[in-house]
């Protein structure tokens, strides 16, 4: 394969897992956490409107640890019995249906085979990350909570293309989440938002064989999966 996009960086959760919001929804059915005391949570901690110091802030960049974000999370939260959930646990019980999409990680290995880097640009809930993502095959493995920035500051971006030893316009980048696709498009890579593996698949291979028609914010029409 040859072209102007030389790398390909991967999100992990939702990318190169089943979505997050399966496990999430998961999460809070079974243990029976208020769906409305979540959403406001969320939009107040990781909204477009989020104050930058919010514990979801605080936690992927490092400052905040997960003991102490749980607590954090449990004192907003209601169950639908009205008592606040336990916090001790909480994020593995949120992410523990998380499974990996072989498609996905197949398409790394044949990115890998014709020549293209493939790198991991991943914002970390104190996440435990499989043994596979730091085998060899992903370089470099950037984790807002290793770094101390988190997507979709533009610093984290530049971050990993220095990493890469390219300029943005070499990179693609994958993510779920619409808000970090528009932040690696403003610093100048070409952001794809992920909706399943064959459409993303097909997205890449577009860029990397042929180029884009019109520059980093080319995209693939996907849906939103996350607020």
């Amino acid at each position: 394969m040859a072209g102007p996009v030389e790398a390909v960086a991967f999100d992990y959760g939702g990318v190169l897992t089943t979505p997050v919001a399966d496990s999430l929804a998961r999460w809070r059915t079974t243990s029976r956490i208020d769906p409305q005391s979540f959403t406001a949570c969320m939009r107040a901690w990781i909204g477009r409107k989020a104050e930058p110091d919010s514990p979801i802030h605080e936690l992927e960049t490092g400052r905040l640890g997960m003991a102490g974000f749980e607590r954090a999370l449990a004192a907003r939260l209601l169950r639908t019995d009205g008592s606040r959930p336990e916090p001790a646990g909480m994020l593995a019980d949120m992410f523990a249906g998380l499974r990996a999409d072989e498609a996905m990680w197949e398409l790394a290995d044949e990115l890998r085979a014709h020549g293209t880097k493939v790198a991991i640009l991943s914002n970390s809930w104190a996440n435990t990350y499989p043994d596979r993502l730091r085998d060899g095959r992903f370089e470099p493995v950037v984790i807002s909570g290793e770094v101390g920035l988190r997507k979709p500051d533009p610093a984290v971006y530049r971050l990993l293309c220095t990493r890469l030893g390219l300029p943005p316009e070499r990179v693609a980048f994958v993510d779920d989440t619409r808000p970090n696709v528009e932040g690696a498009r403003r610093a100048g890579l070409h952001g794809i938002h992920h909706r399943d593996a064959a459409t993303t698949r097909d997205a890449l291979l577009s860029l990397i064989e042929s180029g884009p028609a019109a520059g980093p914010t080319t995209s693939h029409p996907n849906q939103e999966t996350r607020a």
